[in-house]
């Protein structure tokens, strides 16, 4: 029989680790931004890579994922926490072969606590400023930002990353940021106006939250319409 039809071999090769990286997009109001951590070990201390751990061998990893997510934000239930895919590049880490399986999550923006995580080393950096990262993290950044790019298309997942008031400007910003593309002011708003989504709440922005001007109209999103238009899918072609 043909090499090429025993599967699985004999003796399979069991030295090789699995990491997992989390890719966690928040917006503070102003700016999409995503968290990065500060190694403290080498091969890479003190350079700038992704929220990582190296799983065991019975870890599952969605529950794994969870459960760093958990750790690092203090509750259950993100917005979207997805697969993205395994990044295996033989060289990627320099101590071994390691296989990363990476997700990326959107996180609330009452979670953007600076003091929190610069006591842990972490911090948020804009979504299109990410510096260079150890390992090859920012292959996983420019995956995670076109499975996004995807999302806000086809599902109203964007709204969750607003603050719980926010203004049309904060929302074109937001939009903008995660498509990477500007558009037409007027042309934006008429079509956002057509949405069932929108609700005006008949107050205006006193100018003290971040992104928000003063004057401009305060809106909040439709949770029943947003869950299920989340679920059956909805193009926002701008």
């Amino acid at each position: 029989m043909s090499d090429m039809l025993k599967f699985p071999q004999d003796s399979p090769d069991f030295n090789v680790a699995l990491s997992m990286s989390l890719v966690l997009f928040g917006f503070d109001g102003d700016q999409l931004q995503l968290l990065l951590a500060r190694s403290q070990r080498d091969p890479f201390k003190d350079a700038l890579f992704l929220p990582s751990r190296y799983l065991e061998a019975s870890d599952e990893l969605m529950l794994s994922a969870r459960s760093m997510f958990h750790g690092l934000f203090g509750y259950d239930d993100p917005e979207i926490i997805e697969q993205l895919k395994a990044f295996g590049g033989v060289f990627r880490h320099p101590m071994g072969r390691v296989v990363n399986v990476a997700f990326y999550a959107l996180v609330r923006k009452e979670d953007f606590l600076a003091e929190k995580w610069e006591s842990h080393s972490m911090q948020w950096v804009p979504s299109d400023r990410v510096p260079d990262l150890a390992f090859d993290h920012n292959d996983v950044v420019t995956y995670a930002r076109e499975r996004l790019k995807r999302r806000v298309k086809r599902r109203p997942v964007g709204f969750h990353l607003l603050p719980s008031e926010f203004t049309l400007g904060q929302l074109q910003s937001l939009y903008e940021q995660a498509l990477g593309k500007t558009f037409d002011k007027r042309n934006f708003r008429k079509k956002l106006f057509k949405s069932p989504l929108l609700t005006d709440l008949e107050k205006k922005a006193t100018g003290r939250e971040k992104g928000q001007h003063k004057g401009s109209r305060l809106y909040a999103f439709d949770r029943e319409r947003y869950q299920r238009m989340k679920s059956e899918g909805y193009d926002f072609l701008f």
